[in-house]
């Protein structure tokens, strides 16, 4: 009698890295991609967030707003945005006064500007 091996042949395993190789190829620049997608998202959060300090701040003060920059180490009037994002604000004295700001994260290229209560990221 004959023994007969059990195994996998080297082109069934060379099969199996390609296809693993492949896959990873399609899946790994959908992960970078949806990273960005969340430093845009928290920097859009922060800029509504903002737009209603800055509302009740303006009720408390006149109708004025305040102007300058805010990090998480540095909050500006209490304003805190998020771990990594920078948000600089810039008042306009009017008539009517307004305001305009524009949001960073240290980890994107991207910024996102609010003027006029529309969100413009780019």
């Amino acid at each position: 009698m004959t023994q007969q091996k059990k195994g996998f042949t080297i082109i069934e395993l060379l099969l199996v890295v390609i296809i693993i190789g492949i896959l990873a190829a399609i899946a790994i620049p959908k992960f970078v991609d949806s990273k960005d997608k969340a430093y845009v998202t928290q920097m859009k959060s922060d800029l509504r967030n903002l737009a209603t300090y800055q509302e009740q701040y303006a009720a408390d003060n006149g109708g004025r707003y305040f102007s300058g920059t805010a990090t998480m180490a540095a909050p500006l009037n209490g304003f805190h945005p998020s771990q990594n994002v920078t948000v600089t604000v810039t008042s306009v004295l009017g008539p009517p006064p307004s305001w305009s700001a524009v949001a960073a994260h240290s980890l994107s290229a991207k910024s996102c500007d609010m003027t006029n209560g529309l969100i413009t990221c780019s």
